[in-house]
């Protein structure tokens, strides 16, 4: 059995505790578990959360939720709701070795949602002094990182990638761009060889997928960061794995196994849910239709769009009450988890901003000392990639219509199942350069120990397409690169 830290009382919950069925007093929820509270799996959470979140807030800022068959939790829905929890470790733990239900055996090991919430020794599921030692190593660590050469590379592999489908015609930019262009970036900032790399976003496409074998993908996870850490520690190099190895914190293989799988958690499947999710607000709303003069949106403007309403990780950051206090209304007791869904949060009716474009203030990198570290970076990585996919493909739509697109289910993220296009075939340039003698892409100047070669991508060659007026990201395009 699963031990708890210091101090948390290890007995059932008392009788009336309100996360549990019949005991809540609270109203029952149309389109709910058995027991009467919210399911947030399945089709029905996954084809419309809007609709699940409007019916939890009548409960108030928190209100009971089932996250898997038989895994109940709080689920906070309130903007500030959800900052008092973030802000509070006084009042609010990170160490899931509190959650009374998993360590009594109520929820089984092999529940789809326990590799998301086990504890890991990580930065993610600590508290104090562990969490500032762990922390600290990959702060330190991604601060090495220099945006221009990261973003030089996020400009190469888009282009690697459009040169795959772009002759075609048509592709699935989730599966084909999406999910595969943070992959490579990952690659390439923790020095991780591809074939561990493919068995790294295996493992962690499956632990957020709620439909799939969760102990088996974390297992395959665990395989994958295990492979990484032995090759970096006989063979370390100028990368983030490397350096959080010589960090002075002393991280220990687990330790850095850990740190690893949330960083890999955090850098391919959010990040390419952030990708998609632009680019469907980009190519399915019509204030992205003109040009950018007439005052459509910019990228980041537009991503920050998606990460109020839609955010890559919709119901996350789980803290465990440090004693019972009442929390809008409701009793919250150790050893029960508690949820805050950003996306609830950030679409809170009492927020009275209409306009959200260029305002930061939301929740989808979380808040107070566990807020993300690397928000910059994946900011970056995101509006480089729907920056330069746009520019290579200027005449992109949906091969289907946006009410077809549909959503994988799952408590966690805000994810698209598939993000079908078709467009007018364009040539690689890569190949128009081998016929005209050049070998291919070389880094120049060499990579240096800052991680990343020279920004350098291939020339985006004319497009086969309509003649008539461009796109605004075409002037988009121009107007970031400064011409």
């Amino acid at each position: 059995m699963t031990t708890h830290p210091s101090g948390p009382d290890t007995q059932p919950p008392p009788p009336g505790c309100p996360v549990h069925a019949g005991e809540t007093g609270a109203k029952p929820a149309a389109g709910g578990a058995g027991n009467g509270i919210e399911r947030l799996y399945g089709p029905e959470f996954a084809a419309d959360p809007a609709a699940t979140y409007a019916r939890l807030r009548t409960y108030g800022p928190v209100a009971p939720v089932e996250l898997a068959e038989g895994v109940e939790a709080w689920l906070v829905t309130s903007y500030e709701g959800a900052l008092d929890v973030l802000r509070s470790p006084e009042r609010f733990s990170k160490d899931p070795r509190r959650w009374r239900a998993l360590a009594d055996g109520t929820v089984p090991p092999d529940s789809p949602v326990v590799p998301m919430m086990m504890y890991r020794p990580n930065a993610l599921w600590t508290d104090g002094a562990d969490h500032a030692r762990l922390r600290g190593a990959i702060t330190d660590s991604l601060d090495r990182v220099d945006p221009n050469a990261l973003r030089g590379y996020v400009e190469h592999s888009a282009d690697t990638l459009i040169d795959r489908f772009g002759p075609r015609g048509e592709a699935d930019l989730l599966a084909e761009y999406g999910a595969r262009l943070p992959l490579l970036v990952f690659e390439r900032l923790f020095g991780c060889p591809s074939d561990i790399g493919t068995k790294l976003v295996e493992g962690m496409s499956g632990i957020f997928d709620s439909e799939a074998d969760a102990e088996k993908a974390n297992q395959t996870l665990l395989e994958g960061v295990a492979g990484l850490v032995a090759l970096k520690r006989a063979e370390p190099g100028p990368d983030v794995t490397s350096w959080m190895m010589a960090h002075p914190s002393g991280l220990t293989d687990e330790e850095m196994m850990q740190q690893l799988v949330l960083l890999m958690g955090a850098g391919t499947e959010p990040q390419q849910n952030l990708i998609c999710n632009g680019l469907l607000l980009l190519l399915s709303d019509d204030r992205f239709a003109g040009d950018l003069a007439g005052g459509s949106m910019p990228v980041e403007d537009a991503l920050d769009e998606v990460l109020w309403h839609d955010p890559p990780m919709a119901n996350y950051c789980v803290h465990y009450p440090l004693h019972e206090q009442d929390f809008g209304g409701h009793t919250l007791r150790p050893g029960e988890p508690v949820l805050v869904s950003l996306a609830a949060a950030n679409t809170d009716p009492t927020l009275v901003s209409e306009r959200r474009g260029g305002n930061r203030a939301h929740l989808a990198w979380s808040a107070g000392p566990h807020g993300c570290p690397a928000k910059d970076p994946a900011r970056l990585i995101a509006a480089v990639a729907v920056e330069k996919l746009l520019d290579r493909l200027p005449d992109v739509e949906f091969s289907v219509g946006v009410e077809q697109l549909s959503w994988r289910p799952g408590p966690f993220h805000r994810a698209l199942a598939a993000l079908p296009v078709r467009f007018p075939p364009v040539a690689s340039p890569a190949v128009a350069d081998k016929k005209n003698g050049d070998s291919g892409w070389t880094p120049q100047p060499a990579p240096s120990s800052s991680i990343l070669p020279a920004a350098t991508s291939t020339v985006r060659q004319p497009v086969s397409g309509s003649g008539g007026r461009s796109r605004w990201w075409n002037s988009l395009a121009r107007w970031w690169r400064g011409q």
